[in-house]
């Protein structure tokens, strides 16, 4: 496994790229000894290999929690409370489904685990025994339809690497989320991804034509035409299961030709009611660009000080009309795209320095927009007062119906900043829910909007997906906790 690359500890990314401020050592408390049976840990040793199971602290620690925040706050604290009781790296289909056959037997908890970012408590095994199932062996490109404009991936492809191998052959995948660095193929279509050019390519979802997927009860394949009434669309049951559902092994995604280039423009609006007018005519009448996100003015004053009003910041091949904005040049444009992977980088910087720093986002119809964004603003900063605090929000997924809204908090890092925020983010997602929003657009449930993904969906929507978990996971060991309460 030389070369797979650990990332950083209790930050993002690789070390080489931190950002230049002092990083503290705060030493990690011991683990408690792995939980595992000797005859489970032999049944998974056979299963993929003795040297592919990990039961060091080392291992155990960096599989512990996902990239939130609150993540970060804890680890750096010298916390693991979710930590696997090893770490297993399956290397072909069939051995994912050894891993779940013994993990059945021996009911040990399984959590997949493609590039470690999720930002909501996805990762957490639960309190019994546990395994995170590190799919990282599983990185090849496994076929191309040039015809037809597919591709097959194994789900443990990262998305850079995709887009290199789609390259040898004129494609390009066109998924650019925030996690883009580090993310996977599997994971992108576990918790239905949406990258920054969803306007022009579509959220990963829409891209996925088919799915192989590994469950405790035995393979399935789903997707076998791009369009079929052969009844419900079973690819959506693995779409944004989040691996409670059974392991994505391999992912068979539409691809677009590459194209010459992403062309960058900007304009300025004197409010955000008004760029948001300016973008939903975009969705509607087009022409739509692949890149469309628009700062509220808080976000603006921050990021581009220069710019008096909103920014509205656009990406594609051709030559957008924007209705009834200032025309900023390219300038602007270009500097967010060269910035735009940095984000989670200067978080940890901001850790560092004694600020916290996180996200939360949601979507609604355009009719409701205006007051889902002031209803959800308005409770983080009454949250979180009297401490000084900071929301900024901008628009970064739009549709013919609506748009996403994606939120950044700042304010000091205390010793209840967690409880603080924990409340800020319950009562942000009451007013989500209280103005036609929805608890996420593109981060997922994990553990921390199960309880009202429950509120959203409402209880007799949740029974058919505890019916089906029941099917294909009868001992439950699939993520416990995550997305179903």
């Amino acid at each position: 496994m030389d070369g797979c690359g650990e990332g950083r500890w209790a930050g993002w990314g690789e070390p080489g790229r931190a950002m230049a401020l002092p990083e503290p050592l705060r030493p990690l408390r011991v683990l408690p000894p792995s939980r595992l049976s000797p005859a489970a840990e032999a049944g998974l040793a056979k299963a993929v290999g003795a040297e592919h199971v990990r039961t060091d602290t080392a291992s155990r620690a960096r599989h512990s929690a996902g990239k939130s925040t609150p993540d970060l706050v804890r680890q750096r604290a010298g916390q693991a409370p979710d930590a696997p009781d090893a770490v297993v790296f399956p290397g072909s289909h069939d051995e994912v489904s050894a891993v779940l056959a013994t993990c059945t037997e021996h009911r040990v908890a399984v959590v997949p685990f493609g590039g470690g970012t999720s930002v909501v408590g996805g990762l957490s095994g639960g309190p019994g025994p546990a395994v995170t199932l590190d799919l990282r062996r599983l990185d090849r490109l496994l076929a191309v339809d040039p015809v037809s404009r597919t591709a097959t991936f194994q789900a443990g492809v990262r998305a850079p690497e995709a887009d290199r191998l789609l390259a040898e052959h004129g494609f390009t995948l066109g998924h650019l989320p925030q996690s883009y660095e580090y993310a996977t193929i599997g994971g992108f279509a576990a918790t239905r991804s949406s990258g920054q050019a969803s306007a022009g390519y579509g959220r990963f979802d829409d891209m996925v034509v088919g799915l192989t997927v590994a469950t405790p009860a035995g393979d399935l394949t789903v997707g076998r035409a791009p369009a079929s009434a052969a009844g419900p669309d079973l690819r959506q049951l693995f779409l944004g299961s989040e691996g409670t559902l059974g392991v994505i092994t391999s992912v068979t995604v539409r691809v677009r030709p590459r194209s010459a280039g992403m062309r960058y423009a900007a304009w300025c609006f004197a409010t955000f009611e008004a760029g948001l007018a300016a973008v939903r005519q975009l969705a509607q009448d087009g022409p739509l660009p692949a890149v469309v996100r628009l700062s509220d003015g808080y976000e603006t004053a921050l990021t581009a000080p220069g710019v008096d009003g909103c920014l509205l910041v656009t990406g594609g091949e051709g030559e957008p009309v924007v209705p009834g904005g200032t025309p900023l040049g390219p300038e602007p444009g270009e500097a967010w795209a060269a910035g735009r992977f940095a984000a989670p980088y200067l978080r940890d910087a901001l850790l560092d320095a004694g600020a916290f720093a996180e996200t939360l986002e949601t979507a609604g119809f355009w009719s409701a927009l205006p007051g889902l964004y002031a209803a959800t603003r308005g409770a983080l900063l009454d949250a979180l007062a009297p401490q000084p605090r900071i929301v900024l929000c901008h628009v970064s997924h739009v549709y013919e119906t609506g748009a996403s809204l994606y939120y950044t908090v700042l304010c000091p890092l205390g010793e209840d900043t967690l409880d603080r925020w924990a409340e800020a983010k319950a009562r942000a997602g009451d007013a989500i829910l209280d103005n036609g929003g929805t608890i996420s657009h593109h981060h997922g449930v994990g553990t921390a909007h199960r309880d009202r993904y429950v509120r959203e969906v409402g209880p007799l929507a949740v029974d058919p997906l505890r019916a089906v978990k029941s099917t294909v996971d009868p001992a439950g060991i699939l993520n416990p906790g995550v997305l179903l309460p």
